[in-house]
């Protein structure tokens, strides 16, 4: 299903180490609104599907959540790798590293563990779409915040690039929903009588 290519969708090369960014940044690898339950959400709704637009648009854009998720954990890495252990402490980080080091672990901002209870899987297709249009403008504000309070371009360039793609997915995911909407209202069974059933 998948080619992987051992690069990241968008470069991430930050230089100068920044854990208090780490910690809020982390929500958008295994926070509510994250790059974690946004894959796992999509690649279980696409089996509900009823369309082939929908499956592929479901499929298309959950693979670029992995991709995304790998952003924002490298992302993660680089603002802790070079961090002291001072500038970690400072920056109210002690919680996390004395869990994870400078490992990179799916939780929110608060330190709330990522959780599968933020993933929905309806298995209605309106349903499960109209979600995913909130869940990509949940995640676009999330990144415009995140924008908000950095203030390294080594950390605002990927960030801005990850608020875009939700911006696209918004809208594919708008495309589909009404597909699938079209799809429902069309007439797509048809019986035929039985012989002498109008006698």
């Amino acid at each position: 299903m998948w080619t992987y290519e051992k690069i990241l969708e968008y470069p991430v090369k930050i230089k100068n180490p920044n854990p208090e960014m780490a910690k809020i940044i982390i929500t958008q690898y295994g926070g509510p609104d994250g790059e974690l339950g946004a894959s796992l959400r999509y690649l279980s709704q696409r089996f509900s599907m009823i369309t082939p637009q929908a499956i592929a648009t479901l499929n298309d854009i959950g693979t670029e959540e992995l991709a995304h998720l790998e952003m924002v954990g490298a992302m993660v890495h680089q603002l802790l790798k070079n961090a002291s252990i001072e500038e970690i402490e400072k920056a109210g980080a002690a919680p996390y590293y004395a869990d994870h080091g400078r490992g990179v672990y799916p939780a929110s901002a608060g330190g709330v563990p990522f959780d599968a209870f933020c993933l929905q899987s309806k298995g209605d297709p309106i349903v499960d779409l109209t979600e995913n249009l909130a869940a990509e403008q949940k995640a676009r504000a999330t990144y415009e915040y995140l924008i908000d309070l950095a203030d390294d371009p080594d950390v605002i360039e990927p960030l801005k690039f990850l608020r875009e793609r939700e911006v696209v997915h918004y809208q594919r995911f708008g495309e589909a929903l009404r597909i699938v909407q079209d799809y429902l209202q069309e007439p797509h069974l048809y019986v035929m009588p039985k012989p002498g059933f109008m006698k």
